[in-house]
């Protein structure tokens, strides 16, 4: 048995930058009032991981081999059996994404594309209360999907001693057949997928206006709260009263 790279940069890019602002947009949006100007960010934060998302499914799609979605375990059979190896210890190696991460990977993707979808919609006004009980909805599932992936991996690294977390860090799995291929670095794409994600948010940031909590991006103005008519109105005229006062 050996040690070898199976994920390369790029995916471990994606993992992290898709960790820390899903983190991130989830904190502020259950810490913030929704009429505090540092909501908008949450709202920013979204657009980011939207935005990783789209990258890494074209990596999904032309990237080294376990990067692949061809890759990816998902057949129901193979999960039932993964999930009964947990519990038993009896588990085969996966060389790539076993079973539950393939299907946690591909179902946290789904769910940020819907919720960023949902979310743009929300601020434009569109469906009202039906659509942000969906967006709540999505970002619930997100969550339970989450706890579950991460009670995955760690009664994994319980029953197999194999450092299976480490392997989002560092791309190495250990005790893998001597017949392993290991996968390139891909440090170029990994660095450029990096560059485009920091100069995305710098874009966002750069285009945000915090008094009128408005984007510009790609043409288009996007109000950075949500839509609620004449309740913002008249929180953005009582704000302006404010600021007169003090002037």
């Amino acid at each position: 048995m050996m040690s070898s790279r199976v994920y390369d940069l790029p995916t471990r890019v994606f993992h992290w930058i898709f960790a820390g602002s899903l983190i991130t947009a989830f904190t502020i949006s259950n810490t913030i009032d929704d009429e505090n100007l540092a909501f908008s960010y949450h709202m920013i934060f979204g657009l980011i991981m939207v935005f990783s998302v789209v990258i890494r499914i074209i990596w999904g799609l032309f990237g080294s081999k376990h990067a692949k979605f061809s890759d990816f375990s998902l057949n129901l059979k193979n999960l039932v059996s993964y999930l009964k190896g947990i519990l038993t210890g009896t588990n085969r190696k996966w060389v790539g994404h076993n079973p539950a991460s393939s299907w946690a990977a591909v179902i946290m993707m789904i769910l940020a594309l819907g919720l960023g979808v949902s979310g743009v919609l929300m601020i434009t006004g569109v469906a009202g209360e039906v659509l942000e009980e969906v967006h709540e909805l999505l970002a619930n599932t997100f969550l339970v999907v989450v706890i579950l992936h991460i009670a995955g991996v760690i009664i994994h690294q319980s029953k197999h001693k194999d450092s299976i977390a480490m392997s989002m860090v560092t791309g190495f799995k250990q005790d893998l057949p001597e017949t392993t291929e290991p996968v390139s670095r891909h440090l170029g794409v990994g660095l450029l997928f990096l560059f485009l994600t920091v100069g995305f948010s710098a874009y966002l940031i750069q285009n945000f206006d915090s008094s009128s909590r408005t984007l510009s991006i790609f043409g288009s103005q996007l109000q950075l709260y949500e839509n609620e008519g004449d309740d913002f109105d008249g929180y953005k005229h009582g704000e302006s009263e404010e600021h007169e006062e003090h002037d």
